[in-house]
Formats: C-alpha cells, structure tokens, sequence
C-alpha cells in the first residue's frame, strides 16, 4: 500500500471541532494538517438556517443513522441524524448556541479532568465568538464564529414572554452568562440571514494556506499502529486505498458515533466486542463505545386560534413564496430561523440549584417528522428534554466492515430521574401554554392530547413517540482510570500518537444544545497541541 501523504498532524473528521482545530493547528505556517473528512464538502441548502429541515433525512449531506430497537422506546428505530459535510453536524443542525452552565464544566473537572473547569473554559468561549450583543467579560466579540439573537418578532412571543412569567419563570437577557435560568430569545449561529457552520467560519478562511490539506469523501478505515504507538491512517478515497502518515500526532474528530467504531475497527476497546467480529485485539480500552448519552426530546403541539402568527400559515402556498422574497431581500423570516426562537432553562424542583430541563418553543408544527412538513392549519410546538440524562448507552461496531453502521443503543429512560424530570417538564410545557397571557392564541392541544395526563400515561406516551435532540455524546470519555478513554490532554491511554477531540469525550453532558461546547472542544485541543510542540 502506498503512503499517499505525510504531514505533521492527521485530523480525522472535518465537523465541528475538526474544522475549528484543523484551522487553529494551521494559523502555525510550520505546521502541516492532513484533514480527511468522509463527506462531501457542502451542500447548496446547507447555508440557509432552514436547512435544518430541508436536510433532516437528505443522504447527501446526512449520515441517516438509526438506533436499535429498544423496549424502553417502545421497539422503535430511531433516527440518528449526522452531518455528512464539512463542518459535520454544525453545516445541518438546528443552529442553537447553547454554552451550558459552569456546573457542566466544573464537573467534569471534579472527575479528574484538570484545565475543564468554568473557569478554563469560559475564555475558550468567548475567544471562539463574535456576539452580535458585544463584548464582555463573559462575551466574545472578535471570534471566527458569529452568534446572533433571533431578531424575528411576532406577537406569539410576547405572549409566551408572558405567560412563562405568569407560570412562576423569569426572563433571562443572556442564558449564555454564567446564568442559565428563564426564558429566553435563543441565540443562534446565524449571521445576517447565514449559517455559521464551522465549515464557513473556521475552515472557510484557512482554505488557501499551504500547510492545510482538505480531503473529501476519505472514509478512514483504521487506525496505522506500530506497537502501542499510532502513525497515521488508512483510508479509501476515490476507489482506492490508500495510507497518510503523520509525523507528531492523529488525532480523531470523527463523532460520538464515527470515532468509537474506528477505534474497534483499529482493534482498540473491549476485547470481546472485537473478538466477535473477528478483530485482534491491539490496545484493551474497555471504555471504548461505552457512556452514550443523548437528550430524549418530548413535543407538545397546539393549534392557534390567533391569524398570521404561525408559520404553518405564513409559509404556505403564497406565504411561502413571500418568505423566500422577505430571506432573498432581507435575510430575514422563516428560512432564516433556528430550530426554535425561544428557549427556557427550567427547573422542575423547587430545591435544585440550576435548570434541569431545556424547553424549545416554535411558532410552527411539523405532522412528519421525518420530512418536516408543516401542518396545514395554524399551530404551535413546544419541546421539551432533560439537561443532563443519567441513562447511558452504547454504540459499537456491528461488523469489520468499515461501511456497515455501529449499533446505537440509547437506553433512554433506563434511570427513574430521567423519568421523573421528562414528566415534571412535560406538564411544564403545559403549564406556561396553559397561562392566561396565552388565552387569545391557544386552541386545542392536538399531540398528545388532554387524554394524556397521569404520570403513567405521559411516560408511556414519550416513550412511543419522542425522537432524540441530536446531541450524542460521550462514547469515548474522558478522566482518569480504566472507565475513560481519553486522558485530560485528549491523549488516548495506554498509545502514544493518538488523541481524540471531539463530542465523544465529554463525561458527562452539557447543559443544552451540544454544538457549542463542540467548537470549544476542538479549540481545546489545538491549545493542548500548541503547547506539547
């Protein structure tokens, strides 16, 4: 086998911490990057914020992944979405910029990981940002990634400002602050109309350097090791195998899904699951695969009594195309929304510290998910899922063949809090939706329905019909000892040569929408390069 290439650094995956890291490593001249990156290299939807829909189940720019049928998910496949594009997830998600709370990160180092706190993090955050609302102590305003508030209004909101109030919550200017709590106007990575994805902001601008390499559509089908030492990668591209070799480091960005099955591909996790398929085993890491979280998400819709402020009526028929006028014009409108424009930070107890739940709340419902089609009467969602999910998981591979999917098993609702807190934030939603300040626009709640009220019924009723939020984490964690993967430096343990930096290593997970602390961990990771030389 040929080496097609040498470099100083091999970064496996071009999503949302590899293309920030990639673009970092390479600000060095003296430093060469391989970036390999298995999908295509964009999509022309991506760039609008609505994509999110448009490419929900589009396998050009989406993985399309599906999680095994599980009894606690009523035996249902669940749709896995994944980015397939520079810039991964970030180039199709729902756009929300959620940092989490400095408890997410001041856990992670009580558990060992030194440098993770709050306080070592934060400046990560904000050197990453340019806030449309400015700099601050806690806010960046000079950073490659461009986060604005949703500027679209509508009478809907106001009332919803109200009636969360009303129902006993506050109202919070920045839940980006160190203060999560309230309801909020969701901040979004969208700028004048565009997607910031980090394809755009980060990998975008360092495109022409010389010491940046980009391949697309290289699927990395193993690890090169030598010994308990990795030297590179082995990939197909174009019909052809081919090897790249890396002089300091690989490092794998490839996805909380992605980068625990090239690991077992490469012979690195637990021995029985790589004996079952025929893999010899190279490096013993039973953590590998193991620790999968995500946030199971409930949905409430309602129908509005109130003309023109769903967009299940204003972005229909002509509606539609007034919209598509107001985006080309203005930037503005429905194409030009995030997933949600208004979020609220929660807590379901009385006695806890900090929120527990994230709910979304959307001038608009979908009656197919799978396809985003709107409703044809005027309507409403709200959503809701638990913070941080004490359910754990797995994804392993399936089989030595690198194009056959990884097994996927979420649990979900395996732990009596996760339980507890998704039928606490469900009557939640009812509640703010249910206040006075919403009488002129509410109608009837329509999925699931007034039907659906004791706790049994609410529970058995998420487990038939919730999706996930999208934020897989988790799978190659990081901390000391035999249950991590990953030590404090993103070093895997026991091989030299290797690190990981990517959603998979969080411990535990963050606070909300995980793209954010995505972008930070590749960030992290370049300060942690830069400073091993």
């Amino acid at each position: 086998m040929a080496v097609e290439s040498e470099c100083d650094y091999i970064i496996v995956g071009g999503g949302s911490a590899g293309a920030a890291l990639a673009s970092r490593l390479t600000e060095d001249s003296r430093v060469r990057v391989l970036l390999l990156e298995a999908g295509r290299a964009s999509h022309p939807w991506s760039r609008l914020p609505v994509s999110f829909g448009l490419l929900i189940d589009n396998p050009a720019a989406n993985w399309r992944f599906r999680s095994e049928p599980e009894p606690g998910t009523a035996n249902r496949e669940i749709p896995v979405p994944r980015g397939k594009l520079l810039g991964g997830s970030s180039s199709i998600n729902g756009l929300v910029f959620v940092r989490g709370q400095p408890l997410d990160y001041d856990t992670w180092a009580q558990m060992g990981n030194r440098g993770w706190s709050w306080q070592e993090v934060m400046p990560i955050f904000r050197r990453m940002e340019t806030f449309e609302g400015g700099g601050s102590d806690t806010r960046g305003a000079s950073g490659p990634l461009r986060v604005s508030e949703v500027p679209d209004q509508n009478p809907l909101y106001d009332a919803l400002f109200a009636a969360a109030v009303a129902a006993g919550y506050k109202r919070n200017a920045d839940y980006n602050s160190p203060d999560q709590e309230g309801i909020v106007k969701t901040q979004a990575t969208i700028s004048r109309g565009r997607r910031m994805s980090t394809a755009h902001c980060y990998l975008q601008p360092a495109m022409d350097r010389p010491n940046l390499r980009v391949v697309t559509e290289a699927h990395v089908q193993r690890l090169l090791l030598e010994g308990k030492k990795s030297v590179g990668v082995v990939y197909e591209h174009g019909g052809r195998v081919l090897e790249a070799r890396a002089g300091r480091e690989t490092i794998l960005s490839a996805g909380a899904v992605k980068t625990p099955q090239i690991l077992e591909l490469s012979g690195i996790g637990r021995p029985d699951v790589l004996q079952a398929h025929g893999i010899a085993v190279q490096h013993e890491l039973p953590a590998v695969g193991e620790n999968f979280r995500d946030h199971i998400n409930a949905r409430i819709q309602w129908r509005i009594n109130a003309r023109g402020v769903s967009y299940n009526e204003r972005a229909r028929g002509l509606g539609l195309v007034g919209q598509v006028f107001q985006y080309l014009t203005t930037g503005g409108g429905f194409l030009s929304l995030p997933s949600a424009p208004l979020l609220a930070f929660l807590r379901t107890r009385p006695e806890l510290e900090t929120p527990d739940v994230q709910l979304h709340l959307v001038p608009y419902a979908v009656k197919d998910p799978k396809r985003r089609k709107l409703h044809p009467f005027p309507s409403m969602t709200v959503a809701c899922y638990q913070l941080r999910p004490e359910s754990l998981g797995s994804i392993h591979i399936r089989s030595a063949d690198p194009n056959v999917e990884p097994a996927i098993r979420f649990n979900f609702l395996a732990d009596p809090i996760d339980q507890r807190a998704m039928v606490d934030g469900f009557r939640m939603m009812r509640r703010i939706v249910e206040a006075p300040p919403m009488d002129a626009f509410r109608g009837e709640e329509y999925s699931p329905g007034k039907g659906v009220e004791s706790d049994s019924d609410i529970l058995g009723w998420i487990r038939n019909n919730s999706e996930t939020a999208y934020h897989p984490i988790g799978t190659c964690r990081m901390g000391p000892g035999p249950n991590a993967v990953v030590d404090d430096h993103l070093k895997v343990h026991g091989l030299a040569g290797l690190r990981i930096a990517d959603a998979s290593i969080m411990p535990t997970m963050p606070s909300g929408n995980t793209n954010g602390p995505c972008i930070m961990v590749g960030e992290k990771a370049a300060d942690l390069l830069a400073s091993a030389g």
